[in-house]
């Protein structure tokens, strides 16, 4: 689109904006970084706690752990929702790891209602998530940046923790009424996280832009270290019903809170002081673009922006074929029981979230304090956070039935994968502010593509159960991952 003022937002869009300079501005107060907090010429300290802006990434802290709660639970609960005659391929032929906890086999048995459901069912129900999910990428974004994220991204929530407390009567009904209110639970939380993003855009200072979008998002992996167990100790004690009650209960409860507690920007905050408002304001001075028409021709035209496209979409062929299938894999090849299961499958995102907040702070000391360049660090995190990941991904198909080397190395995968946020992921925030929810939207659209097909062609692939159809899932996966960080290292660009 040639609209009025398209030009000023191509520097952004082409990455030839300066990141990490702090703004002067007549009438503004002017912070910068010291040793006891930020302070500015007019003399107020702006701590970092208890502040608005660090009250506000603890929120969304907690509300990405429930979206993450809510769409991974089903992973943990489908091991129960099966008859296990319906998992064994037609002929029979599996192979898999000796039991690895012969009394716990012997004496457990599924409660609840079981259904048989085939493998190709079983990958569509997985993946019909990311079908309602890619469709609210672009529109969330674009509406979170003209109206505000806060009531788009907490209605999101609200609607997917309520149609989690229909899954069990949907599951009653058949398998494609679950197909169906998975897709529409996507549709719910496809707007969350360019919603969070044009959030950011309005209150992250730049050189505290990863700790924060970091902290954030850490949620997610921390809602998957936790609801994967606790839906496997749900699953073992009550039955998988009481998986999709629970964490849809929590999610009205979460819902609550944002509606009370968040604000779309600084200015609109009812609690915040004056000090940290104006170092908030000052700090991101010039750096938004005030237009009428979205830039669409620029955008779309952006190398910049395609570089995060492409390494997004590689990223996540690696990240959600393992979020859906890993509980898989534990049963299947390595035979771990339902609680073990969910404890193993849990264990690489708790690392992840912990390395996660970590390269957001390493990150962001690199920039304030040893003068990296924001291009440099966003490249290096990318690269971390994909290629090593791609290696024990590998590595992983090669252990066999060693069991504590198997799930060391997916939980190495994981865990190297959360550098991954201060790299790419933050990019959007660094090339355009303005659309930074725009930018997430069209990305995530593109990295959604794996969630829809990366489970049914892992299920294809697996058709047998052997360990060398998953070496085969391994080797793709880390093969495209691999591809993703060259191309955001060659293409990528920040300054």
């Amino acid at each position: 689109m040639e609209g009025e003022g398209e030009e000023d937002v191509r520097p952004l869009l082409s990455g030839e904006r300066r990141q990490g300079v702090w703004p002067s501005s007549p009438g503004l107060c002017q912070h910068r970084p010291t040793v006891s907090g930020l302070t500015g010429s007019c003399g107020r300290v702006v701590p970092a706690c208890c502040s608005a802006r660090y009250n506000l990434a603890i929120l969304a802290f907690w509300g990405f752990f429930i979206v993450y709660a809510l769409r991974v639970n089903l992973s943990v609960a489908m091991v129960e929702m099966l008859d296990d005659n319906a998992t064994l391929p037609k002929n029979g032929s599996v192979e898999a790891c000796p039991p690895h906890s012969n009394v716990t086999h012997q004496n457990y048995g599924k409660k609840g209602k079981v259904y048989n459901w085939d493998s190709d069912i079983q990958g569509w129900i997985l993946s019909a998530f990311f079908y309602g999910y890619i469709v609210t990428q672009i529109p969330g974004g674009y509406l979170a940046g003209k109206f505000g994220g806060k009531l788009l991204l907490g209605f999101g929530i609200l609607g997917t923790s309520f149609l989690t407390l229909l899954t069990p009567p949907a599951a009653a009904m058949g398998p494609y009424c679950v197909i169906v209110l998975r897709i529409i639970e996507g549709l719910g939380e496809g707007v969350t996280f360019p919603a969070m993003h044009a959030m950011w855009a309005e209150w992250a200072p730049p050189l505290e832009r990863s700790t924060l979008v970091s902290l954030s998002y850490a949620g997610a992996q921390l809602g998957t270290v936790v609801s994967l167990p606790l839906s496997g100790i749900i699953c073992y004690y009550l039955d998988w019903s009481y998986v999709f009650y629970i964490f849809g209960a929590l999610g009205v409860i979460w819902c609550l809170l944002w509606f009370w507690l968040a604000s779309d920007t600084p200015e609109t905050h009812r609690t915040i002081s004056h000090a940290e408002q104006d170092y908030i304001m000052s700090s991101l001075h010039g750096q938004h673009s005030f237009k009428k028409n979205v830039p669409w021709q620029s955008i779309w035209k952006s190398l910049p922006l395609w570089a995060i496209v492409v390494s997004h979409f590689c990223y996540n062929w690696t990240f959600y074929t393992l979020l859906t299938l890993l509980p898989t894999y534990m049963e299947e090849i390595l035979q771990f029981d339902i609680k073990e299961n969910g404890f193993l499958s849990a264990l690489p995102y708790l690392f992840c979230w912990i390395m996660m907040i970590s390269a957001g702070l390493i990150a962001d000391y690199l920039m304030k304090k040893q003068n990296w360049t924001t291009s440099t660090v966003r490249k290096m995190c990318t690269l971390i956070g994909m290629i090593g990941p791609a290696m024990f991904l590998v590595a992983t198909g090669y252990i066999g039935c060693n069991y504590t080397v198997a799930v060391l190395f997916v939980t190495i995968s994981s865990a190297l994968g959360g550098f991954s946020m201060s790299g790419f992921n933050i990019n959007h925030l660094d090339i355009a502010p303005s659309y930074a929810g725009i930018l997430l939207g069209i990305t995530n659209t593109f990295a959604t593509i794996p969630g829809m097909v990366g489970p049914v062609i892992a299920k294809v692939l697996t058709y047998n159960h052997t360990l060398a159809e998953w070496r085969s899932v391994f080797y793709i996966a880390a093969s495209i991952d691999v591809f993703g960080a060259l191309f955001f290292t060659i293409f990528g660009k920040v300054t």
